[in-house]
C-alpha cells in the first residue's frame, strides 16, 4: 500500500504592510505554506505608530475609511478585537488664506490604541521575517529562490512569490524578471511625504483636532490624543503636502522641518516649544489609474498587490491583497500531493 503525503504550496511574500498581511492572512485561511519577509522591525508599513519611552504618535496614515462590503466585514473583526474604532474628531479647512468648518457623514477609523494594531493583530498568526531586505529573486526550475541584503541567500524555496512593496520598489526588484511591471509602475505617481511630529507639555490652543490644509507647504495637521484610547503627551502629527514633499525629498531634516514649522505657524499653529521629530517616507502615495487591483503572473507563480494597485487607500491595500491571495488559490491547488 502507498502512503500519499499531502504538502502545501508555499508562498513567499515580500512586505508586511497591510496588503502583505491581508495576502498572507487570506493564503494561510485557505491553505497555503507563508513565510513573509519585512526590511523593518515591525510590520504595518506607511499604517505606522512612532513610540518613544515617553511618547507615540501616528506619522503614517491618519485613519482610513470603509466602503467595499468585504472591507467592512474584515473592520468589523478589527472592532471586535478592539483593535481599531470610529474617530469622530473636530475638523476644519484651511482655504483661500481662511479656516473653515468641514462637515462630512463618513465615518473614519484609527487602530487602537495606535494605527499599527490592525497589522499587529493579522500579523499575531503569521511566519515574518523582520529585518530582511529581499534584494534578489529568482525563478529556477518551477521555485522562486530569494536573497537578502542582511544574511544572504535564504535557504527555503517557493512555489509562488508575492511582492507587496511601493512601486519604485517592486520595480527595481522584480523588473530582470517581469518586464511587464515596469510599464505599469511607470504609470504610478509615487510621491513622498515629509512628516513631523510635534509634543507639547501643554495642549495647544487650536480649535480643532484636525485640519485639512490647502495651497500651502502643509497639508494636514492633527491631534493624537484625539483619537480613541491614546494616552500620554500632548502629541501632533503634520504632514506636508505630497508635490511639495517630493519636490523637496532629498531636503536634510532640518531644512525641511523648519520649513513646515513656519508654514505651521503662519497657520496660528505654534510649535516653537514643542519637542519635534520629523519622519521622510519616501514613498507615500499614489496609485495607477485605471485600477488593477493586484497583478498576477500565472505564468511565473509571481503575484503584485498593494495600495498602488487600489486605489492608494488603506481599504484598497487591504482588498488588493485578500484578491490576490483569491486569485492564486483559484490558480494553484491548495495541496500538492506526493505518492
Amino acid at each position: 500500500m502507498i502512503e500519499h503525503q499531502s504538502i502545501k504550496t508555499s508562498v513567499a511574500i515580500i512586505g508586511a504592510g497591510i496588503a502583505g498581511l491581508s495576502c498572507a492572512t487570506q493564503l494561510n485561511a485557505l491553505g497555503f505554506q507563508v513565510q513573509l519577509y519585512e526590511k523593518s522591525r515591525g510590520v504595518s508599513g506607511r499604517m505606522s505608530t512612532r513610540n518613544t519611552d515617553e511618547w507615540s504618535a501616528d506619522h503614517g496614515a491618519q485613519y482610513f475609511t470603509a466602503r467595499d462590503p468585504v472591507f467592512i466585514q474584515e473592520l468589523n473583526k478589527w472592532m471586535d478585537a478592539d483593535v481599531a474604532a470610529i474617530w469622530n474628531p473636530r475638523i476644519k479647512v484651511y482655504r483661500a488664506n481662511q479656516w473653515h468648518e468641514h462637515s462630512s457623514s463618513e465615518k473614519r477609523y484609527v487602530g487602537i490604541p495606535a494605527m499599527n494594531s490592525p497589522g499587529r493583530y493579522l500579523a499575531k498568526s503569521l511566519p515574518i521575517q523582520f529585518n530582511q531586505t529581499i534584494d534578489r529573486i529568482a525563478y529556477e526550475n518551477g521555485k522562486w529562490l530569494l536573497h537578502s541584503q542582511e544574511t544572504g541567500d535564504i535557504e527555503q524555496q517557493f512555489d509562488w512569490l508575492v511582492v507587496a512593496m511601493p512601486a519604485p520598489q517592486a520595480q527595481i526588484l522584480a523588473e530582470p524578471i517581469d518586464k511587464s511591471i515596469e510599464e505599469i509602475a511607470n504609470h504610478v505617481d509615487m510621491q513622498g511625504c515629509w512628516t513631523v511630529m510635534a509634543r507639547f507639555t501643554g495642549k495647544p490652543n487650536a480649535p480643532f483636532d484636525a485640519a485639512f490644509v490647502n495651497d500651502e507647504i502643509i497639508s494636514w495637521i492633527s491631534r493624537n490624543n484625539s483619537k480613541p484610547n491614546r494616552t500620554g503627551p500632548e502629541t501632533w502629527t503634520i504632514h506636508a503636502n505630497p508635490q511639495w514633499s517630493q519636490e523637496s525629498i532629498e531636503l536634510e531634516k532640518d531644512e525641511a522641518s523648519k520649513l513646515i514649522l513656519d508654514c505651521a505657524k503662519k497657520l496660528g499653529f505654534d510649535c516653537d516649544e514643542a519637542n519635534i521629530a520629523i519622519h521622510r517616507w519616501r514613498y507615500a502615495s499614489g496609485y495607477i489609474n485605471p485600477i488593477l487591483g493586484f497583478k498576477l503572473r500565472e505564468d511565473l507563480n509571481l503575484g503584485f498587490c498593494g495600495d498602488w494597485l487600489n486605489g492608494g487607500r488603506v481599504e484598497g491595500a487591504w482588498l488588493s491583497g485578500f484578491k490576490l491571495a483569491n486569485e492564486i488559490s483559484i490558480k494553484q491547488p491548495h495541496l500538492i500531493n506526493k505518492g
